[in-house]
Formats: structure tokens, C-alpha cells, sequence
């Protein structure tokens, strides 16, 4: 029997199924994934159309109502049904991390080769016939999880009744090496975006990263933080709340004396621990590989760019890039680095299928963010030319988390789909 709980705003049931781990093979090993369904109060019994939501990543669990920014939730119960699913390797959802997976790398890899995107959306629609038979859905993804509706519009588009997507249209034909030339130019034009709104902080940056290289202070977990991890706080910058929070972090960095503080290394360490969301390293690039092998491309294009040196002169942070040191500096990473360098290698079949996504009738509503550092602009509008009849909105009024920050986001994509906007 589902458990259900209220709190204010929002009625809560949870929802377990038993899934392939590969579904492939669907007579072999399973795993259990969850989901959980809210709905407005007072609407409990009330014929309501689903809306599954996607959440961002790889490797984040689900939002949690009332205790995670979503300013999206409440305005999608007044018209849905919501379900929010951890996706596999997440949250309730058959976690993986260094206590989870098999000791053995090649193992622990060949466990996480169904840890992608088409799993994700095979998972999604084993729930949607435990739950409502042959109905089809709505679909609501952000970041990756928009990656995650396109795989759905390309391998199983008779499960969507529409979709809707917020900064996540990725592209059907860059290689990895393409995706990543573009972020870090992406990248460079926050830390000069950053740099101009907080001048101050380059040289409180640039002391960081040259006393880090020279002193070895230690962060809460017991490891040295070096100079290019440091770089790792970057992450946030394409976040609207984060971006102006590295400032708070760096102006109380320094004690009288010349040491990192307390509480500087201890915002640090949450900032770049993977402790909290490891397949986000283990599966980050994996997810960009459309028929490809990564190799490690992050890591590769950066070689090439010495602007990035932690060192050099003018000080970059960086971004949404993973790099194989981070398996060796991470604690909770580190376990894992034989795993992460053959998933590297790994050649990955393809998410996307461009003719069925050129001959859907799945109505699509896409919001592309204009300075959008984690999904380029220019690449996601080549796939909206792709997709017929897609409705899109290109704003640069949000930045790559609008959907959670303002609920109007959500209302104008809604207002699109309906031909109100």
C-alpha cells in the first residue's frame, strides 16, 4: 500500500516499482526505483492529467517539496497530477556511489553503462503503465532532464501526451570535444561577468589559488584542497543565487594571520564535494555521448587553454566540467577512478533518433536561456529546427535555473502550449 503524507500545499504518495537494470534484458538483475506523487490538497481524488517531472543533472535526485527550490511545483498543481522520480542511481532510486557499486571497476562500470538517459526514460515508462495503463503523459525537463524528454520524443513518444523542457535542449550531432570547446568559452564569459559585477575578488581569487599552492590547508573531510579543485567552486556561476554567493564565500576566505578560514574551507567543501551526487562525475560526460567515447574531453580541451591555469595571471574559475583528477582529490570520488576511466572509454550508443524527432506530433514548449552556461543556445536551437511544430522561447531575462527560481517560467511555457502566448 503507498504511503502517503501532507504538509502544507502539497499531498505526497510514494511509489516503488522493480525495474530491468538493463532493459535489454528484461529477465535479468533488477532495481527498484521511486517516485512520488503530489498533488494540491483537495484535489486527491480529482481525474487530473500526470505530469512527469525530469530533474537536472546526471545524478540528482528529484526535488523534495517544500525543502528544495521549485517554484515551478506549486504552479503546475493547479493543473497536474505531478510525479517526481528519482532517477535511477539517485536518491531512493538505487544509488550509486563508492558503498553501492561492486568493488570491482569493470564491474561497478558495467552497472553504470544503464545509468544514461534511454534507461531513464524505459524506467519512466514502466511507471507510467504501473500507474495509469495506456494514458499518455506530460513530461517536464530541466537541464539533463530535458536531455532525458528528447530520448523519450526519439525511443518512446507514444507515452507523451506534451512536453516541456527548460534549458535543456541538447545537441543531436556535437561530439563531446565540440560540447566542451563551447562551455568553456561559455565559462570564461561568466568569470568576466563575475569579475566585472565583483572586481574586488579577482585578487582575493588570485591569493587563494597561490596560497593553496604553497600551503597545504586541509578541507573538513581530511584532504588537501588544491588550487585547480578550488577552480571547481565555479560550478554555480551559470546559477542565478550561486553566482552572487561565491562573493559571500570569498570575502570571508582569509583570517588575520594569512590562513584559509574555517568557514571559507568548510563553503568550499560543499561547494566541491561529490559526496552528495558521485554519478554526476562517474556519468556526466557519458551523457553527452551521442554513438561516441569521451576519453576524458573535459580534461583534454582544457590542456589546450592556458587562460584556465589555476595560476595564471588573470584567475577563471571553472564549470560544469569533470576532470579525472577530481577522482583522485575527492574522497568520495576516489574510490571509483579505475570505474570512471573505463567509462571514458567507453563507446556509448546514441540518445537520439533525428527522424523520429523530425516526424513527432508530440506538442513541445522549450524555454532556451540566452547566456546559458551549461546548455549552449546556438546548439539547442538546431535541434528546435529539428523538432516540428515545437513552440520556443528564447529569454535572456533567467539564468540556467529560472524554472525553480520563478514560477512564471513554468506559466509561459503552459501559456505557449495552449497558444496563449
Amino acid at each position: 500500500m503507498p504511503s502517503t503524507f501532507r504538509r502544507p500545499g502539497f499531498v505526497c504518495t510514494d511509489h516503488f516499482l522493480d525495474v530491468p537494470l538493463d532493459h535489454s534484458a528484461p529477465d535479468g538483475p533488477s532495481i527498484r526505483i521511486y517516485a512520488r506523487e503530489v498533488v494540491a490538497p483537495g484535489k486527491e481524488s480529482a481525474d487530473l492529467p500526470w505530469l512527469l517531472f525530469l530533474q537536472g543533472g546526471p545524478g540528482n535526485k528529484a526535488v523534495r517539496p517544500g525543502a528544495s527550490p521549485a517554484a515551478w511545483l506549486p504552479r503546475a498543481l493547479r493543473d497536474y497530477r505531478v510525479l517526481l522520480l528519482d532517477q535511477r542511481g539517485t536518491g531512493r532510486s538505487a544509488p550509486a556511489d563508492r558503498r553501492t557499486l561492486p568493488a570491482a571497476p569493470a564491474e561497478a562500470a558495467a552497472h553504470l553503462r544503464h545509468f544514461r538517459a534511454d534507461s531513464i526514460v524505459r524506467d519512466a515508462e514502466l511507471l507510467r503503465r504501473h500507474l495509469i495503463g495506456d494514458r499518455p503523459w506530460s513530461v517536464l525537463g530541466q537541464s539533463f532532464g530535458g536531455f532525458c524528454a528528447v530520448t523519450y520524443l526519439s525511443i518512446a513518444p507514444e507515452g507523451l501526451r506534451e512536453a516541456f523542457i527548460t534549458g535543456g535542449l541538447p545537441s543531436l550531432t556535437a561530439t563531446p570535444d565540440d560540447w566542451y570547446r563551447a562551455s568553456y568559452r561559455g565559462i570564461a564569459a561568466k568569470n568576466e561577468r563575475y569579475f566585472a559585477r565583483y572586481p574586488d575578488d579577482q585578487a582575493i581569487a588570485r591569493r587563494i589559488a597561490r596560497h593553496l599552492d604553497a600551503s597545504d590547508e586541509r578541507l573538513p573531510t581530511g584532504e588537501r584542497l588544491t588550487a585547480r579543485r578550488f577552480q571547481t567552486v565555479g560550478l554555480g556561476l551559470g546559477h542565478s543565487v550561486l553566482f552572487d554567493n561565491l562573493h559571500y564565500l570569498l570575502e570571508e576566505a582569509f583570517l588575520p594571520d594569512g590562513r584559509l578560514s574555517d568557514t571559507f574551507l568548510r563553503g568550499v567543501h560543499d561547494h566541491v564535494s561529490f559526496a552528495l551526487q558521485p554519478l554526476y562525475a562517474l556519468v556526466h560526460e557519458a551523457c553527452l555521448c551521442n554513438g561516441t567515447s569521451s576519453n576524458w574531453s573535459a580534461d583534454r580541451i582544457l590542456a589546450g587553454l592556458p587562460e584556465f591555469d589555476p595560476l595564471a595571471d588573470d584567475f577563471r574559475f571553472l564549470g560544469e566540467t569533470i576532470h579525472p583528477w577530481l577522482f583522485e582529490e575527492d574522497p568520495a570520488l576516489a574510490p571509483l577512478r579505475e570505474c570512471a576511466d573505463i567509462l571514458a572509454a567507453q563507446e556509448w550508443p546514441a540518445l537520439y533518433d533525428r527522424d523520429r524527432l523530425a516526424s513527432t506530433t508530440v506538442p513541445v514548449a522549450a524555454a532556451v536561456y540566452y547566456d546559458d552556461m551549461y546548455v549552449h543556445r546556438e546548439m539547442s536551437l538546431e535541434t528546435a529546427d529539428v523538432i516540428p511544430g515545437i513552440r520556443t522561447w528564447v529569454t535572456s531575462e533567467y539564468e540556467h535555473n529560472g524554472l525553480s527560481a520563478d514560477a512564471r517560467v513554468l506559466d509561459h511555457l503552459i501559456g505557449l502550449m495552449r497558444g496563449e502566448k
